[in-house]
């Protein structure tokens, strides 16, 4: 009988997005090295998005299906990476005009990208602590040289620098905790598979069982956590996306949100998400901090429904799942818009355009833009007829099944500190100004011109699923209907 090869033909065909982009990385790496031309790079960058787009449809063909004991391809993967690489195209055209202003390090900035993708790619798939470990630390690699990056001129390196270095000490910090709760867990049960982790039994497990299961899981839930917090959209929306994934993946696997203690401890990081990234955007004058800020906030909206797993688990139902994967699509399209806004009217000027007061009567001079932002921002804020607003909802009828009231309040409070200050962006937008510099509303030429389709696609996406959201509902069931909740029940 011959044997069966470790990595099948089927294996291949389902793991194309990550091939494609893995090789892409490389050849972007390359061309970005010797070629050293703006446009040609980021050209390529765009070619490696589209083919790893178009790869997902032969994948998932193959779906669901295990590759080694490492990486689960799914409809959950699959949904993530095509979310992410949309999110990395739009990227992709917008930055090139942003550079283009640019005169230091523009071409780096692709490679990087992709390597993002690439480990946030690994994370959506992973199924085993290797595999995370390997995904988190591809993804930090990428993050920790564009959270040092600089374009602007030497003098201004220094800080950008700072910022690298401050996030590699912290990130290794992160990543140290991360393994040694690895190491706990894996000396309490013996395995390193997300399935085979088993939650140890309150009354007849040995003390120190439970002591390393616990102990394990909240050096973990630590280090994962500052992985989730706030660069520029590529931090907003990649990395807190795929380390999300990741974590519901686990906590599903392993049925981990039954531990009354670990549930505990994420009702406060929740809580504490959702006010404080509030109040922190309420106080701020820069658009970049307050979306980032803000972004703190919409993690602790996302773990309400991250939360309610515990009643779905309990309920045989998919809802918080679903709820999750839709309230993620959201976010990601509205953080990317928004970022991508801000990142045009920067590539206007050698200055970054980044403070409330830059944009007073946006509407009068670029009518569209403003708009545009209009839209993004309210669907921050989840007013109807956004996708921001489906999320919402569906954020509330998992919090509702799951009986999770005193999260639904602290967000219903959250929501409302963060009407406030997107409203106060919105009333800058259309402000009456007195004629002054219109330096940033010069004509840069038709550079522009891609990064405006991004926008435009964006925006129109946006209100599309507020409007009709049914093609993303559908794909969010099939999603949930993937983790097979009733047969994980059942096992159990």
């Amino acid at each position: 009988m011959n044997p069966v090869p470790f990595i099948s033909s089927t294996d291949l065909i389902t793991l194309l997005p990550l091939i494609s982009l893995a090789t892409g990385t490389v050849v972007v790496m390359l061309i970005a090295a010797f070629a050293r031309r703006h446009g040609t790079v980021a050209q390529f960058t765009g070619i490696v998005l589209i083919i790893t787009l178009c790869s997902l449809a032969y994948a998932g063909k193959e779906i669901p299906r295990t590759v080694t004991p490492l990486l689960q391809i799914d409809a959950l993967a699959l949904f993530t990476i095509a979310l992410l690489t949309l999110a990395s195209l739009a990227i992709t055209l917008i930055a090139y005009p942003y550079f283009q202003a640019r005169t230091l390090h523009r071409e780096e900035f692709y490679p990087l990208l992709l390597l993002a993708l690439l480990g946030a790619a690994a994370l959506a798939s992973a199924n085993h602590f290797a595999a995370l470990l390997l995904g988190l630390e591809t993804l930090g690699v990428a993050l920790f040289c564009l959270a040092s990056y600089n374009t602007r001129s030497q003098s201004a390196g220094a800080k950008s620098l700072e910022a690298g270095i401050k996030y590699l000490v912290l990130s290794g910090i992160a990543s140290a905790l991360l393994l040694f709760g690895m190491a706990l867990i894996y000396a309490q049960c013996g395995q390193l598979a997300f399935d085979a982790i088993t939650l140890p039994p309150a009354v007849s497990a040995p003390a120190v069982d439970i002591v390393l299961f616990y102990g394990g899981s909240a050096l973990m839930l630590a280090g994962l956590c500052f992985k989730l917090s706030p660069v520029s959209a590529v931090i907003a929306s990649l990395s807190k996306s795929a380390v999300f994934v990741v974590l519901l993946r686990y906590v599903i696997a392993s049925d981990s949100l039954q531990s009354p203690q670990l549930f505990g401890l994420l009702v406060i990081i929740a809580g504490l998400s959702m006010l404080v990234g509030n109040w922190l955007a309420l106080m701020q004058d820069n658009i970049k901090r307050l979306l980032a800020y803000s972004s703190i906030a919409h993690l602790g909206y996302l773990l309400v429904a991250f939360l309610a797993l515990q009643g779905s688990l309990e309920h045989n139902s998919g809802l918080a799942v679903e709820a999750c994967s839709i309230y993620l699509a959201a976010y990601v399209i509205t953080t990317t818009g928004a970022f991508a806004i801000v990142s045009l009217q920067s590539s206007r000027s050698e200055q970054e355009v980044e403070h409330i007061r830059d944009y007073n009567g946006l509407f009068w001079r670029r009518p569209l833009t403003a708009l545009a932002f209009t839209f993004m921002l309210l669907s921050l804020a989840g007013i109807p007829l956004t996708a921001g607003f489906i999320g919402k909802f569906y954020l509330f009828s998992a919090g509702t099944q799951a009986g999770l009231w005193s999260l639904l309040a602290i967000l219903i409070a959250g929501s409302g500190i963060g009407l406030f200050y997107y409203l106060r962006l919105i009333t800058a937008l259309y402000k009456k100004v007195a004629p002054g510099s219109e330096n940033l509303d010069a004509d840069s030429g038709t550079t522009l011109s891609p990064a405006y389709i991004a926008v435009a696609v964006l925006a129109l996406v946006l209100l599309l699923v507020g409007v009709y959201p049914q093609p993303l509902m559908e794909q969010a069931q099939r999603v949930a209907e993937t983790l097979q909740i009733k047969g994980h029940m059942a096992s159990k």
